[in-house]
């Protein structure tokens, strides 16, 4: 058996533990609220939203109903893999499995790619309901790459959840702080960052929260390449041609390649140095 067939292996036992699990049973209907749901409301021909917008085409209501996966996708992300070091430690599971002939940088591997396929897949699937969804109300198909896209920033910022995520359970032994560690990582990217814009717009003088001000619509898009959330945002936005918030395209996908490499082998070698 190579290498290859190994990590796929395990990181498959490690999805069909996750996935079969009690965690994963009740975060089901959360999912289904926040995804289908969300498409379902956001897709209602009579909906105005702020401003007097209306969705009209797929892939702006796709954007809008990309909420539920930044506000549930994501904490089940967290919650999925909070443990997904310190129980072994903490049970003995961990010395076990160092005592297996299979590289420790093998083994990172096999258990970023089997939690993020257990988050992932249910949420994919989710999606083209969501599509389905909205086909039936708004009378069209969201496109090819307007649905490809959709998938590919979503399979990103949930890999971004999983790999933080286990990096802090990989810090301790003690599930709690394992846990503490992880939603407060996703409570500053998706409520706190906010106030950091704010902080940052008004230490420059810029009017904040001004929709029309081009010095703040750029400020904001900027700081948005520094989080998860606004990288996965800006990925969704190459797809609507009347969103510019000054963020280049290559930009938009140079940091998500940061946020996709730096944490995972951070974590790779965390789990290189990591003491039993």
């Amino acid at each position: 058996m190579n290498d290859g067939v190994r990590i796929l292996a395990l990181a498959r036992r490690v999805f069909l533990d996750r996935v079969k699990s009690t965690r994963m049973m009740i975060m089901l209907p959360i999912l289904v609220l926040f995804l289908p749901g969300m498409a379902w409301g956001f897709s209602d021909p009579d909906i105005i939203l702020p401003g007097g917008h209306q969705p009209d085409e797929p892939m702006e209501v796709l954007f809008y109903a990309s909420l539920g996966v930044v506000f549930g996708a994501t904490m089940c992300a967290v919650l999925l893999a909070f443990d997904g070091v310190s129980r072994d430690r903490a049970s003995g599971v961990f010395e076990l499995r160092l005592a297996q002939p299979m590289p420790r940088t093998h083994q990172a591997i096999a258990l970023v790619l089997g939690m993020w396929q257990a988050i992932f897949i249910p949420v994919a699937i989710l999606i083209f309901i969501s599509i389905a969804i909205i086909r039936w109300r708004l009378g069209e198909w969201a496109s090819v790459g307007d649905a490809l896209m959709h998938l590919l920033a979503t399979s990103l910022i949930l890999l971004w959840y999983v790999v933080f995520t286990l990096l802090a359970s990989s810090r301790t032994k003690d599930q709690g702080t394992a846990i503490a560690f992880g939603v407060g990582m996703w409570f500053l990217f998706t409520f706190l960052w906010a106030l950091v814009t704010t902080m940052v717009a008004y230490a420059s003088g810029v009017t904040i929260g001004e929709q029309n001000d081009m010095q703040w619509i750029a400020l904001e898009g900027a700081l948005d390449l520094l989080s998860p959330n606004g990288v996965y945002h800006h990925l969704l936005e190459t797809r609507l041609i009347d969103i510019d918030r000054g963020v280049a395209a290559w930009q938009t996908w140079s940091m998500a390649l940061v946020w996709t490499a730096l944490p995972t082998w951070w974590f790779i070698r965390k789990m290189d140095e990591l003491q039993p």
